[in-house]
């Protein structure tokens, strides 16, 4: 197990001018590729309408070209569900990155690589940083099937940490599958973010960002972020005018610096959810490290 100290710093973006840029998603989807091929209509569709959002699927030049007239730089991913589905992702993480290199003005590439992949997954990651430029990587543990803690999975977090790139994991409830028949398959158990405790413990020079509110975990992701200093949580997927008050009371205060603009992009626009924010306490003078300041450190942009 990699425990020590990152040896090297992923590629990342280049271009971007941080001065120019008002804020920083850390959580958008794309669901085609450039090539017109699109992946999991039916889950898509499921979100939508637990969102009640009119979701399109985006490929990530569309996505760059949104995010560019908005000013903004957005983290971009889909998610890898080979042991679920048999199927590579679409649009591929070589895809994204070959497009961010394109748009990395305002483009921060991400990739998946499903656990259940094994050795060839970690040797996708490796590839995927060190000849393509993947800024970080996105886990979604309930549709992957698998414990963050799983032992199975250090393999892949060994070469992560080796980079020092981030580890995006969904936490809480989901929106995929939601209203399905048996939920779609999806288990809500492996997102539980207590579990991403031991990961922190066993991986502390690998940045961990727990994605979302974590319902009905969210005093469970507080205590994880308080008490680990490399773990983060974005604020994607849940409108803020929903936030629990526990949540804009360390997001005010003790986790101020550790908070991560994000939307769940279709599902929720930058719009919505910025104006949305107004209707919280979150106060004045931290609003600039939740939209920018805090990923750019994070993401060591700039």
């Amino acid at each position: 197990m990699s425990m020590g100290p990152s040896k090297e710093r992923g590629a990342g973006p280049q271009g971007a001018d941080l001065d120019a840029i008002v804020a920083i998603d850390f959580h958008t989807h794309v669901h085609r590729s450039v090539s017109g091929a699109g992946s999991g209509a039916e889950d898509l569709a499921a979100m939508a309408s637990y969102f009640k959002a009119d979701a399109r699927a985006y490929d990530v030049e569309q996505l760059a070209a949104y995010y560019r007239e908005r000013s903004m730089m957005a983290v971009v991913f889909t998610v890898d569900t080979y042991a679920a589905t048999g199927h590579d992702p679409v649009p591929s993480g070589e895809e994204i990155a070959e497009v961010a290199a394109r748009n990395a003005d305002v483009v921060i590439p991400f990739a998946s690589v499903d656990p259940a992949r094994g050795r060839a997954g970690v040797h996708l990651a490796r590839r995927l940083i060190e000849e393509h430029g993947i800024a970080g990587f996105k886990f979604h543990p309930s549709l992957q099937g698998f414990y963050p803690n799983d032992r199975a999975a250090y393999p892949l977090y060994e070469v992560l940490a080796e980079h020092g790139v981030p580890a995006l994991f969904h936490t809480g409830q989901t929106g995929v599958g939601s209203g399905l028949r048996g939920g779609g398959g999806v288990r809500l158990k492996y997102s539980n973010p207590m579990y991403l405790d031991d990961v922190a413990v066993d991986f502390p020079d690998m940045p961990i960002v727990l994605a979302h509110p974590s319902f009905p975990w969210q005093e469970e992701a507080l205590a994880v972020a308080l008490h680990k200093p490399q773990v983060y949580i974005d604020l994607s997927g849940w409108s803020p005018k929903y936030f629990p008050p526990l949540l804009v009371q360390y997001a005010n205060t003790l986790l101020k610096d550790k908070m991560l603009f994000g939307t769940d992009f279709p599902m929720l626009t930058p719009e919505r959810w910025m104006a949305d924010l107004e209707k919280t306490e979150i106060r004045d003078e931290v609003k600039p490290g939740i939209f920018k300041h805090n990923a750019a450190r994070l993401l060591q942009l700039g």
